[in-house]
């Protein structure tokens, strides 16, 4: 086995898991989903039954039944005298990435290639002969493309040269870099919560300690919350996505950006601005970009072509101030030996029509904005639908906390969505479901009315007290 979960750790991960009878099914499917959304790593040693019961307020005999369904569906293994494990998931489970033909995949929030992509590709295939004859290993980025990111910037009024981008494996890894830079075991980081997961994933392997501010899709981003945090723990870093965020897509206000601007200044923090979607606009239009450059803590943005152009096209950049570009670079062979050179020349090819790219995507996303923000309202008309302005996903608002239940249920009707927690900086967010518009507008519209068939089975099987309460909560 590969690491331990404590059962307190356990119970915050687990959450609202209580929604429906008999209890020992419901605590089972909340480890399921756990292991569906990998936030409970194959081969994790799960809690003793005693252990998990007495964390959970519930008895023995309730854990080792979980335990016995979660064996019986091959999630779990368990050997005498040793505990029990998670196992990793089977290709006939509905929680892999790759969806089943019929289902609809709503856990990746990315819209399909940009149409011109294919034709881009063959374009640089074509000269493969003059690729192949560069050196392979490029750790910094070629010129053209760091020039080409530069010339971006400057577009959205960010001073840029070359030397101050560096070209990554998407932004993921982008994010891995700088975590093992700028970070060590025990250093604060403020984020958002709700937040992108698998950046949470890199800040806590670099062991550093999260402090969460809330956003909403009402409300925006907790000033003083925000205040607070960057007063009290004087983070090393904070991670933020100031434009359509992930999941609720909502955007920073001016005053919002000078605001968390003032108080990193104050705590000497670095702001990593995770731009990511940056370019994902529907109807909000410009802004200024904000947080100028010269924070003391410095500003770091990273950004990528995975939801503008494509998933699959694995290239990202870092743009920072030349002294730790410099030391990113040093850092970045423990994680890999650079960019491959074919999508990097892809990579430039399509900043060279970058215009178009971004006006394809926006008309794309609103389609199936509109197209399933429509059918939910109707389908739906106690969820809290939100008006996104742009981004991948609205941030839905239900009336019972019973998103993990619902995300089970549906995925039975062939749909595959993530529950609210797993956008969870410290547990929460049970009230909430993330669904994307990425995809063709009469999928979308199916899934409403799957939800709606999944959400009426949900509710009628959780316990009469849990809905009344939270109905009552405007």
């Amino acid at each position: 086995m590969d690491s331990r979960i404590s059962a307190r750790a356990l119970a915050i991960a687990l959450g609202g898991w209580r929604t429906r009878e008999p209890v020992y099914e419901a605590l089972a499917d909340g480890i399921r989903l756990l292991c569906l959304d990998n936030r409970l790593a194959p081969r994790t040693a799960l809690p003793a039954e005693r252990e998990l019961a007495a964390a959970l307020h519930v008895s023995r005999s309730t854990v080792a039944a979980a335990y016995r369904s979660l064996r019986e569906t091959g999630h779990i293994a368990s050997l005498r005298g040793s505990g029990s494990v998670t196992l990793p998931l089977q290709r006939r489970d509905p929680g892999r990435a790759l969806a089943a033909e019929g289902m609809i995949d709503l856990q990746q929030a990315s819209p399909p290639a940009w149409p011109g992509l294919a034709g881009i590709m063959s374009e640089v295939g074509s000269r493969a002969a003059s690729l192949v004859s560069r050196v392979g290993y490029d750790v910094l980025g070629r010129a053209e493309l760091r020039e080409a990111v530069a010339a971006h910037y400057e577009r959205r009024g960010i001073p840029t040269t070359a030397s101050e981008v560096l070209i990554t494996t998407g932004a993921q890894s982008a994010i891995h870099l700088v975590a093992s830079v700028l970070l060590g075991r025990g250093d604060r980081v403020v984020v958002e919560t709700p937040t992108y997961p698998h950046a949470v994933d890199a800040l806590r392997r670099s062991g550093a300690r999260l402090v969460g501010v809330p956003v909403t899709t009402d409300d925006g981003w907790d000033l003083d919350r925000a205040e607070q945090a960057f007063a009290r723990t004087l983070p090393v870093m904070a991670y933020l996505m100031p434009d359509f965020q992930n999941p609720t897509g909502r955007s920073m206000t001016g005053e919002e950006r000078d605001a968390i601007a003032r108080a990193a200044d104050r705590a000497g923090s670095i702001l990593v601005l995770d731009e990511t979607t940056a370019d994902l606009d529907i109807d909000r239009g410009p802004v200024p970009a904000g947080f100028a450059e010269s924070v003391p803590g410095g500003v770091v943005r990273l950004g990528s072509l995975g939801k503008t152009v494509w998933g699959g096209l694995r290239v990202g950049w870092i743009r920072a101030d030349g002294e730790l570009i410099r030391r990113l670079v040093a850092a970045r062979p423990a994680h890999d030996l650079g960019t491959p050179e074919y999508e990097q020349a892809v990579a430039t090819a399509l900043f060279g029509d970058f215009g178009a790219v971004v006006a394809q995507r926006s008309a794309l996303l609103r389609t199936g904005r509109d197209a399933v923000t429509r059918a939910l309202r109707e389908q739906l008309p106690s969820w809290r639908i939100p008006a996104a302005a742009g981004g991948v996903s609205l941030w839905i608002g239900l009336d019972a906390p019973l998103s993990s239940a619902l995300v089970m249920d549906v995925r039975s009707r062939g749909v595959l969505l993530s529950a609210g927690p797993r956008f969870s900086v410290d547990g929460g967010h049970d009230r909430h479901l993330r669904v994307p518009f990425t995809a063709p507008p009469d999928d979308m519209v199916r899934a409403a009315r799957l939800l709606a068939e999944s959400w009426a089975r949900v509710k009628a099987g959780a316990p009469v007290a849990l809905v009344d309460r939270v109905d009552s909560v405007v």
